[in-house]
């Protein structure tokens, strides 16, 4: 096979009338789907060898590129489909390449046609989606591209999962005329030469498709809508889910719409702006995890005011410095969470510096007609700009670190930065609107807010928010209870659940996240044995809204945190003293517009490293293997530097963890005279001994510089809220070590 078939007559007149139909079926699918046509101007730049590549939405996929596409190009189609009887009218007027998938001659064979300067369009995923997302990327159409030496031009098809001509009933609310857009980005070459060797045939095939899989995954990001407010991204949910697709639901058990959810934020967000100062916009919130949170949340963003969500788990002294660095003036909160929540001591101290707005007051305020105006309001948002004038680069929330290496310190994130990083986790992980989140972790926490509350509130899924992490035996019961099908959580976290729970409280859950901390080997092996669930370990830090990387179903590596994703540029700063990786400097949409600090008040101070302005330094020592997967060897701030050699604390506990499983264990240093610096281990196993540990790192195959000098055990380790041990609260134990 080594020319393309055609059943449309090459003759003058064939092409005439099959120049006819295409300007037809080009005016009637711009009519039915008001179809828009963006980056064409790609498309003449690319030359004239050039693969185009699609991913595959629906049936109307071929039809929309032939109509929309300048010229005759060719189709690769599968010799099966195209045997079908419905197919057979339209390849009259195609001109296609038939393609048997379980022949490596037909690879061979397209290769050889791209090399005689053709164009040829192939959907690399070879089927219709039937998750919305992307579907498994065949590394044969990247080994295409790269031994033909052909331009890969990406177009991304979006609309056409909606209609009826897509897998996707039942996934997602199908309707006959949603709107449709080709986006075309620019061309593009794989390197698969300059990074494998010639000889190794299934190495290069192995990097072309991975190549490929993640330039469609660029392309999904790169064309998906950013540049908007989170209330007007919840709009457009809304548009495309309905808006009686039921979103949030909470410990009262009702579930709420995106109507519903909607209104609630306008009349919260008029309510608000009542009693709210004008003078300033930052406003702490101090409020569970609940829906009225997520609607105070929204209510006072769509008032272009900047929530300030407060860590009420960090004690007095932390919430006055925070509130003090913000520059927080009001604080939204709620009578019967402080009772239940036992923060009456906080309230009276932050009383001094701080006017608290009840809910519970707020309420009493609202009337009959403020329910209805806000009603109306919801029915026609939408239709006019939504946030009055809001610039998505503009603060959208403020959050504030954990302090678990010192003074907290605030996070300012603009829209842009969450969407972003939203729509970065939806162009790798295949969500659906049919999943239900189960989230635990507080809204606080840049993991519970992104992850596991906005990125499913803008994908049309079910979040059940529940209230405290830490109920290790009713959380278990609450996943079986809603069949959640998504679970984000800690290491710390996770290790209880899977310790308390039934084996089949999970039987529902297809995906569970672990971030914030590091998933340690028997957390992740007691999930698979027990659950039958292997746990995807990501990463990534507040600054980051939060995500840089995840282990996902088609990319996945045990051991370490994922794969970068999309739009995020990466730079490895050399280490003294680390030989196998470096310093991870980040930069991409998603990195905050800068940091609140305690000794500047309300000045915003810009991301800024080594690496120059917009780039953050994550402080993390990382390894990047040849495929791209991300390791990670600890904080730079908790390295240990003894007789001249750079020992990891992280790496103590985990050898900590292999001796004592389940045990919770920190390491720490502290200076010696004779070596720099000595390991001190603080562990809750009783009786906890030297010579456990020398045992451990023998079988590991470890030297002596990872042996602690001291081990001593303590009734607990202090942890924060979200599971990270406390590492400034554990310095009061350490005066007798240095003594010694």
């Amino acid at each position: 096979m080594t020319a393309a078939n055609s059943q449309a007559e090459d003759s003058p007149s064939g092409r005439f009338v099959a120049g006819i139909v295409k300007r037809c079926a080009r005016a009637v699918l711009s009519w039915l789907y008001q179809v828009k046509v963006t980056g064409d101007a790609h498309y003449r730049a690319a030359g004239q060898r050039v693969l185009i590549i699609a991913n595959h939405t629906s049936y109307l996929d071929p039809l929309l590129l032939w109509a929309f596409l300048p010229d005759d190009v060719t189709f690769a189609i599968n010799t099966r489909i195209a045997e079908h009887w419905w197919v057979k009218p339209a390849l009259r007027f195609v001109r296609t390449f038939p393609m048997d998938p379980t022949s490596p001659m037909s690879t061979k064979a397209l290769t050889r046609y791209l090399q005689g300067d053709r164009k040829a369009v192939i959907f690399p995923e070879g089927r219709i989606t039937v998750t919305g997302a992307l579907m498994k990327i065949y590394d044969g159409a990247g080994l295409i591209a790269e031994k033909s030496a052909a331009v890969i031009l990406p177009v991304r098809i979006d609309g056409a999962q909606y209609t009826p001509f897509s897998r996707l009933q039942g996934v997602v609310r199908l309707r006959w005329f949603p709107k449709i857009s080709l986006n075309f980005l620019p061309p593009r070459h794989l390197s698969v030469t300059a990074c494998c060797p010639k000889g190794n045939l299934h190495r290069r095939r192995r990097t072309a498709g991975t190549e490929l899989s993640d330039l469609m995954c660029e392309m999904i990001f790169a064309t998906g809508e950013r540049r908007q407010t989170l209330f007007h991204a919840v709009l457009d949910a809304r548009r495309v889910h309905g808006g009686r697709r039921q979103v949030l639901e909470d410990m009262s058990r009702q579930r709420i719409t995106y109507n519903g959810l909607i209104t609630r934020a306008l009349v919260l967000g008029q309510a608000l702006q009542r009693t709210l100062p004008t003078e300033h916009r930052t406003i702490g919130v101090m409020l569970p995890s609940a829906a009225g949170t997520v609607a105070t949340l929204l209510g006072l963003q769509h008032r272009a005011f900047v929530p300030a969500m407060l860590n009420y788990s960090l004690g007095i002294e932390s919430l006055v410095t925070t509130c003090s660095l913000a520059e927080i003036r009001t604080v939204v909160t709620s009578r019967r969470f402080i009772t239940a929540a036992k923060l009456e001591e906080a309230v009276e101290r932050l009383q001094e510096i701080v006017r608290f707005v009840y809910l519970e007051d707020l309420a009493a305020t609202i009337s009959r007609l403020d329910k209805l105006r806000g009603a109306l309001a919801a029915i026609t948002a939408g239709y006019w700009q939504p946030d009055e004038g809001i610039d998505p680069d503009q603060p959208a929330v403020i959050l504030f670190t954990s302090g678990s290496e010192g003074v907290p310190k605030g996070v300012v994130l603009s829209h842009a930065n969450l969407l972003s990083n939203r729509a970065q986790m939806a162009a790798r992980v295949d969500f659906t609107a049919q999943d239900i989140v189960l989230n635990a972790l507080p809204l606080f926490h840049s993991f519970g807010l992104t992850a596991g509350t906005l990125l499913p509130l803008m994908s049309g899924m079910l979040t059940f928010l529940y209230p405290s992490p830490l109920h290790y035996r009713v959380i278990p019961e609450v996943a079986y209870d809603i069949n959640a099908t998504i679970l984000f959580g800690t290491n710390t976290f996770l290790a209880a659940y899977a310790k308390h729970a039934h084996p089949y409280d999970f039987y529902s859950i297809h995906y569970v996240f672990a971030g914030a901390e590091k998933l340690q080997s028997d957390t992740r092996r007691s999930w698979v044995e027990k659950f039958g669930i292997r746990i995807m370990e990501g990463y990534g830090a507040t600054e980051t809204s939060p995500v840089l990387a995840v282990n996902t179903t088609m990319h996945y590596r045990e051991g370490t945190v994922g794969r970068l994703l999309p739009g995020i540029e990466a730079h490895l700063e050399p280490v003294s003293g680390i030989e196998h990786g470096g310093r991870l400097h980040v930069r991409g949409p998603n990195i905050m517009l800068g940091y609140l600090l305690a000794d500047q008040p309300g000045v915003l101070v810009p991301p800024r490293s080594t690496q120059g302005e917009g780039w953050y330094d994550t402080g993390d020592i990382v390894e990047l293997d040849d495929e791209g997967f991300v390791r990670i060897s600890g904080r730079a701030k908790r390295f240990a530097k003894i007789a001249g050699e750079m020992v990891s604390l992280t790496r103590v506990e985990e050898l900590a963890a292999k001796a004592w499983p389940n045990v919770i264990s920190a390491a720490l240093s502290i200076p010696d005279s004779r070596k720099g610096e000595q390991i001190v281990l603080l562990t809750e196993q009783p009786s906890a001994t030297r010579e456990a540990l020398v045992a451990a790192a023998r079988a590991e195959g470890l030297g002596e510089l990872m042996i602690p000098r001291s081990v001593q055990s303590i009734d607990a380790i202090p942890l924060l809220a979200t599971g990270k041990v406390d590492y400034p609260a554990l310095q009061g134990y350490l005066p007798e070590f240095r003594d010694s």
